[in-house]
């Protein structure tokens, strides 16, 4: 036994007995050596030291209410917090089959299916796959596997109108991306200008061409879009209780006052929502906090404002079914409805804490969206005059839109095949063409006119304009299919030479024709490069080269 020269030192506890207060003082050396004589007082003091530590690093205010909320469940809640958190990641299906790509690559990360996500996967830290070559080349995501089933819920369909209101950094837009296969629209929003600026890049990543990014305030987008969307996805601020076994930060900040805020701005988010979907659209909201005040009673709130909302139990639901179910005795008024919303406990399930809970629309005030509709015309007209090159939509129409497509039908020659260079020509209207200073953007087919919006990325990323010339643009590398270009450069994900690539340098060309080149990592884009006099010209974006 070590300390044995401290023998003598002494602590004092406070226990209570039917509610009284006794102190003790207690010989901390002499009582661990004569309690190790009795089989058992050793892990049962050592548990009860862990619960202690694990008491202290969460607010004291939150302890309380959760017991009161978990009862007989509370000492399972909180040895939760001791458990090493999960990590996942969720494969693109813009690039593959996930289940072909599990089989592909399950060894190398450790992988392990998530219950609720087709597309899901826990995986090995140890393996790090947020620094490996497939994550820069977008073939998968890192998500924590409880914000997974949000997307699962939704369950988006190809050729849909779709609105992901809060979406920064991004994983809800590119799950919903990957189910609608570049297909339809999808109109991905966050309010903070830097986190939708990573939004956007990791629309980018994903190698998505339908998605249009917004750094708006709900209340403004819903001028711009009375009752368009088929789906919405809420993913709402809020206090992030369930994220406390990862994150300081949302320990340090919380306070029951903050829950309060939190659900004012949630109400006022899903009203803005409500909006803006189409009747007999479906509406799914989530959170990552324990907080009923944000979650049932939420919904609760919003279901009393709202009485052409019901909640809905989709058959997609079905995958969904190991999990809690929402709380009815939680709510103000025990709305028997909320069993039918879902709960995410890290003490039952191998993920964080979330809620979510889907909603559908049965009808709507017509004569509401006709007033904001034509608010949203008055606004626009207002709204003419230019406010810089990340603001509002310019149409590409007249002499420049002309001159860009003069310039693209010979940029898609160079790159591609004479088939798919047809196929691009025809894609790339005037109407469909847009210039934001030097850079060229196609817009997804349906997307009304958004001028005097904040928008980051008005559609897919085609080129960036020279002198007399075009150069393809990363988004496009990342959005191709290898198999419709003149050129590629075929690298192994493992290889040095890949590696190279992604930090800037370059690569022998020989045997290759002068002219650009599609490199590839295990047969997917990584990015452009272009070939002169034998040596493979590195064209990968600075911002983002890195060693790996």
């Amino acid at each position: 036994m070590a300390g044995k020269k401290n023998r003598d030192r002494t602590e004092k506890t406070v226990c209570r007995e039917n509610g009284k207060a006794m102190e003790m003082v207690i010989e901390t050396e002499l009582a661990q050596e004569e309690k190790q004589q009795i089989p058992g007082n050793e892990p049962a003091n050592a548990d009860k030291k862990k619960q202690e530590e694990r008491e202290a690093e969460l607010p004291e205010a939150f302890l309380k209410r959760m017991k009161e909320l978990l009862g007989e469940e509370f000492p399972a809640f909180l040895e939760s917090y001791e458990a090493e958190r999960v990590q996942g990641l969720r494969w693109n299906p813009l690039k593959g089959e996930p289940s072909s790509l599990s089989l592909r690559y399950g060894k190398r990360f450790g992988l392990s299916p998530v219950s609720w996500c087709a597309e899901g996967n826990y995986y090995d830290q140890k393996t790090r796959p947020g620094k490996h070559v497939l994550h820069e080349a977008g073939i998968y995501y890192i998500q924590e596997p409880s914000a997974m089933a949000v997307t699962v819920l939704l369950d988006p369909q190809p050729g849909e109108r779709i609105l992901d209101l809060c979406a920064a950094p991004g994983g809800k837009t590119t799950h919903i991306a990957g189910r609608m296969r570049n297909q339809g629209l999808l109109v991905s929003n966050e309010i903070h200008p830097a986190r939708a600026k990573i939004l956007s890049r990791n629309v980018e990543r994903m190698g998505i061409g339908n998605c249009v990014v917004t750094n708006e305030d709900s209340g403004r987008l819903r001028l711009y879009f009375p009752e368009f969307f088929d789906r919405i996805v809420v993913d709402a601020p809020c206090s992030g209780e369930g994220m406390f076994r990862k994150d300081e930060l949302a320990r340090s900040q919380w306070s029951p006052e903050n829950v309060l805020h939190c659900a004012k701005r949630q109400q006022e988010i899903l009203d803005n929502a409500a909006a803006m979907l189409k009747p007999g659209g479906r509406l799914v909201y989530s959170t990552c906090t324990f907080a009923p005040e944000e979650d049932e009673q939420a919904v609760e709130r919003f279901l009393q404002e709202h009485r052409d909302f019901s909640i809905e139990k989709p058959e997609c639901a079905a995958a969904l079914e190991g999990l809690s179910h929402g709380r009815p005795e939680w709510s103000q008024t025990n709305m028997t409805g909320l069993a039918d919303t879902f709960r995410i406990w890290p003490h039952k399930c191998e993920g964080e804490g979330h809620y979510l809970a889907c909603l559908k629309k049965a009808g709507a005030n017509f004569g509401e969206a006709c007033q904001e509709l034509t608010e949203a015309d008055s606004r626009k007209k207002e709204k003419k005059k230019d406010r810089g090159s990340q603001n509002g939509k310019k149409k590409g129409s007249g002499e420049k839109a002309r001159e860009n497509q003069a310039l693209l039908q010979v940029m898609f020659q160079e790159l591609f095949t004479r088939q798919e260079a047809q196929t691009w020509r025809e894609s790339c209207s005037a109407e469909r063409l847009v210039s934001y200073g030097d850079q060229i953007y196609l817009l997804p087919a349906g997307i009304p006119d958004l001028s005097g919006l904040r928008v980051l990325r008005p559609g897919l990323h085609l080129a960036t304009g020279k002198k007399n010339r075009l150069e393809p643009s990363h988004a496009l590398a990342l959005f191709l299919d290898p198999d419709t270009v003149n050129q590629s450069v075929e690298l192994d994900a493992e290889s040095a030479e890949i590696r190279t690539y992604l930090s800037g340098g370059t690569l022998s060309a020989e045997g290759m024709e002068n002219g650009w080149a599609l490199v590839c990592a295990d047969g997917w884009p990584a990015g452009w490069a272009k070939a002169s006099s034998g040596i493979l010209k590195n064209h990968y974006p600075k911002g983002l080269r890195q060693d790996l």
